[in-house]
Formats: C-alpha cells, structure tokens, sequence
C-alpha cells in the first residue's frame, strides 16, 4: 500500500500558505503520496462542509494514510475521524495548533465561528479507536491555542507532545515556512 498523507489547512488559509508547500514537498521525497485540499469557505469555516471535504479528499482510508492538521484543520480531521466505521483506522495524525477545549484572542465576529466548533460534541475515545498514532504540536506563544490544548490530546489520543519555541501560530504570517518536528512526527509514524 502506498503511504499517503493530507494536510489540512486553517480557518482563512489556504494549501498554499506557511509550511503547508514544504511539508508536501518533503514527504513526496519521501515516498508519500501528497494531497493539500482547499477548504470550503475558509474564512467561515463549518462542520457541515469541512468534514465532508476531507472525507471526499481522503477517500478509502486505511494505516498508511496518515493525516496533518493546523488549527481548524485538527478539529475537522478529529471529527473526520470520529465519523469513520467501526474497524477502519487511520496510521496516524499530526495536529499543528490544535485545539480541544480552548480558543482565545478572538475577536466578537469570530468567537461565533469558534462557538460552532467548539460547541458540538465530539467523541474522543471514539476517535482514539480509529488513530494508531498522534503527534501534537504547540507553540508557547500561541495567541489563539493556548498550551493547556494539550490535555486531551496526551491523555485521551495518547498524543507524544511537543512545544515549540515562539512560532506563535505556525502561520504564514508567523513566517513560519517549514515545520521538521511535522515532518519527522509523520516519518516516524509511517516507520513503526
């Protein structure tokens, strides 16, 4: 089976901002088979057609797919997930800025976006039956995802975790451009 990975992007971004090219273009050097889907309506993101996209974008999952998320991307891949049938797995996910219980900095227009995301449940353990492997990714300057993020992914997903140093919101704007800890967490996953 050939490796393959999806990397997701964020609320108001795009496949071809930040780390999103690099990351794809190491992972084709490495074998993998690389999709980087835009997302609908991405300054509006919403549960009823973002999760659908990735689904259309995955296809038939299985352990060599392995998925890459940045912020909204890591909630739409977690509840993806949680969607899939009994018995199908996915070998792993790599969440960048990926949030479960908290968002902050938001301005009154986009706390309403946040709401809708953050307000529908979501069955963690559900999802922990479908993901072999997790790796999350923090940053400890993140205006918007604040470490205490990493709780139900190192306690629930079993997530290894890892913080950065001041990469504030991996974006494209943080001219954070590649990302190896991203890169080395999907190696390492497609390798076990």
């Amino acid at each position: 089976m050939k490796k393959r990975a999806l990397i997701v992007h964020g609320w108001g971004g795009t496949p071809q901002e930040g780390w999103f090219p690099w990351l794809k273009n190491e992972l084709e050097k490495n074998g993998f088979e690389v999709t980087v889907p835009a997302m609908p309506e991405t300054n509006a993101p919403r549960i009823s057609n973002w999760v659908p996209a990735l689904s259309d974008a995955v296809g038939m999952p299985d352990a060599q797919t392995f998925l890459i998320g940045h912020s909204m991307g890591c909630q739409t891949i977690v509840r993806y997930i949680e969607s899939l049938p009994n018995g199908v797995v996915v070998g792993g996910a790599v969440f960048v800025a990926g949030f479960l219980k908290k968002l902050t900095g938001l301005t009154a227009e986009e706390k309403e976006t946040g709401d809708h995301w953050m307000n529908s449940k979501i069955d963690l353990q559900k999802v922990k039956t479908h993901l072999l492997n997790s790796v999350a990714i923090f940053s400890d300057n993140d205006e918007f995802v604040p470490l205490e993020n990493r709780d139900e992914f190192e306690n629930i997903f079993g997530s290894k975790i890892i913080i950065e140093k001041n990469k504030g919101h991996f974006s494209g704007s943080d001219d954070v451009t590649e990302l190896p800890s991203a890169l080395d967490a999907v190696l390492s996953m497609s390798n076990s």
